[in-house]
């Protein structure tokens, strides 16, 4: 199991465009939650930060292991993310990962995700 918090830096005057590309996502949640299933994605959350007037995205996820890679998905949501992604999204700036320091999942919930348990709580 994956568990990660990255932070991506938005491209300047792209604010409009991320609010526009948050709504898509929004708006088409059902078919973003079927996309899921094939990345083995468990959860996906999307936050959002000005600091210092530089907007920055945090994508928080935990993902099971070999689940597809969201670049080789066919469904058209997925390709509609990934044309606002290059639209806004900062190349230029390296994509930051945050260390996780403790990862609180009970083991009834791994279990559901099919994950081994090892330890943990209940």
């Amino acid at each position: 199991m994956n568990v990660e918090c990255t932070r991506f830096k938005v491209k300047e005057g792209k604010s409009r465009v991320v609010d526009d590309w948050m709504e898509l996502l929004n708006n088409r949640i059902e078919e973003v939650l079927l996309t899921l299933q094939d990345e083995k994605m468990y959860v996906e959350t999307i936050f959002r930060e000005v600091v210092d007037g530089d907007e920055y995205l945090y994508w928080y996820s935990v993902q099971g292991e070999n689940g597809a890679d969201v670049t080789d998905s066919q469904h058209e949501i997925d390709q509609l993310h990934l044309a606002y992604w290059e639209e806004c999204i900062d190349p230029n700036y390296g994509p930051v990962d945050l260390n996780a320091q403790v990862v609180m999942i009970p083991k009834y919930i791994r279990r559901s995700m099919g994950e081994p348990i090892e330890g943990g709580y209940l």
